[in-house]
């Protein structure tokens, strides 16, 4: 047994324990540790580890001298450690289940992504723009390449960011990752016929990486230290992209393809039915955390097909959100509280941030979220009905719903008509969350002229209180 084998357990508490590791980053031969207090160090004890050979301490970062194999080992458990602890007390305060966790590690990989997702499809929406007026030629090529650029090496991000949440080392899943849409794989030829560069897209990025993340943890534990340096990169790069090649990439191409197939269907068959359904219980998903889940899919549709049809769908949902939280404000016009709430979230849910109207204000009163479902499921059947008359209406980006929507659709008619459409589902869903809520949303008023609120009084307080 190497001495460095339980090192990291040791090192952890002589260093104030996890939460108060702020970064810990490594080189050749040192581990570099960020502290949050670093009057919590127990230097003498980091120096008689068995395996240290040596300690240099700066302000609120120490460097943990531990040599060349031995320092990405030690690394690599301590951040297994931190992980660990992390997801422990995650768990404990809020009960997670697998599948919350499972949620949760898909949104520590694509979420990250959504900003560069954003600003290039606003990007190639503008270009499209440009090209669509034949204005500015050489400026709408440069656009095109500026927003075309990250969509080529989405899979390497998404390798990164999947080998940092499992565990091992960030740049190898994304090296491994890069294998999928290096242009030259069209010269390897498989079982399964001639790869093309970017089959399987993010699925295929995905699963390389974690292909990458288990090779690494097998040779760190295989490999001798002295030899490690040169050895577990190689091994893992080499691994990985061999299983990817001839094992990956055609299965997550299919998988892919069939998404899209999907996709191109339910608007043209699915029409007002698959509106409804999808705009009636987005909201119930958002509630439950379980939306986070569409993320693949939807980065899948972008970097497939341009476009994803089913996010304008989903955005009805907020519409509906919206139309209830008015109807809210008419109806509890004796109470200062629930108004101010309603006033100080209404902007994010007019941009599709839906969360704080969701747990500020309709599902605290019970009745008025169900009718916000409702109206979103009003805005999703006609924008459906819509798509099925007059053709697709997709977005070229995730992250942004509601108003900031509108700069990223596109349409088999033109970014206009997309507009257009998406505009009345939009309305639609504002209209009917609005009617439903303010006249089912609430108890009748009894013979004692209460107030139609008062029903909820119990559920009202608690908002009052934030």
């Amino acid at each position: 047994m190497a001495p460095t084998d339980h090192l990291a357990t040791a090192l952890l508490p002589l260093l104030g324990g996890p939460s108060n590791i702020a970064s810990a980053t490594t080189c050749m031969t040192r581990l570099r540790i960020a502290l949050h207090d670093p009057t919590a160090l127990r230097a003498p004890g980091v120096r008689a580890l068995p395996g240290v050979l040596g300690l240099v301490v700066d302000g609120d970062t120490c460097q943990v001298v531990l040599g060349p194999g031995a320092v990405a080992r030690v690394a690599a458990d301590l951040e297994e450690l931190r992980r660990a602890d992390a997801l422990r007390a995650g768990r404990k305060a809020r009960n997670a289940t697998p599948g919350k966790l499972a949620l949760r590690r898909v949104a520590q990989i694509f979420v990250p992504l959504i900003p560069a997702l954003t600003g290039c499809g606003v990007i190639a929406g503008l270009a499209g723009l440009l090209a669509n007026l034949r204005q500015l030629p050489a400026l709408t090529t440069a656009f095109t390449a500026t927003a075309a650029g990250f969509m080529a090496l989405i899979a390497v991000f998404v390798g990164y960011n999947t080998a940092k949440e499992f565990g091992g080392t960030p740049v190898l899943g994304g090296a491994a990752a890069a294998v999928t849409v290096w242009p030259g794989v069209t010269q390897v030829h498989t079982v399964t016929g001639q790869l093309r560069p970017g089959q399987g897209g993010v699925l295929g990025a995905l699963a390389a990486a974690l292909v990458a993340v288990y090779a690494e943890k097998a040779c760190r534990r295989l490999v001798p230290e002295a030899v490690g340096v040169l050895l577990v990169p190689t091994v893992t790069i080499l691994l990985a992209g061999l299983v990817a090649l001839y094992g990956l990439m055609w299965p997550a191409g299919e998988v892919a393809a069939a998404v899209g197939r999907f996709a191109d269907r339910l608007p043209a068959e699915g029409g007002a039915a698959a509106g409804l359904v999808l705009g009636g219980l987005f909201l119930p998903l958002v509630m439950l955390g379980l939306h986070q889940a569409l993320i693949p899919v939807h980065t899948t549709l972008i970097t497939e097909q341009g476009s994803t049809v089913l996010l304008p769908l989903l955005a009805t949902a907020g519409a509906g959100q919206v139309g209830a939280a008015l109807a809210v404000y008419v109806r509890v016009g004796r109470d200062a509280a629930v108004r101010r709430t309603v006033r100080s979230a209404l902007p994010a849910g007019l941009l599709g941030i839906g969360e704080p109207l969701i747990y500020g204000v309709s599902l605290p009163l019970g009745r008025p979220f169900v009718t916000a479902c409702v109206g979103g499921a009003v805005g999703g059947g006609l924008l459906g009905l819509l798509e099925q008359l007059g053709g697709a209406i997709g977005a070229t980006a995730i992250g942004p719903s509601g108003w900031a929507l509108f700069p990223l659709l596109s349409g088999e008619h033109g970014p206009l008509r997309a507009a257009a459409g998406y505009g009345a589902g939009l309305a639609a869903g504002y209209a009917a969350g609005f009617a439903v809520t303010y006249l089912f949303g609430f108890p009748a008023e009894n013979a004692r002229g209460r107030h139609p609120r008062d029903n909820g009084d119990a559920a009202l307080g608690s908002v009052q209180d934030r």
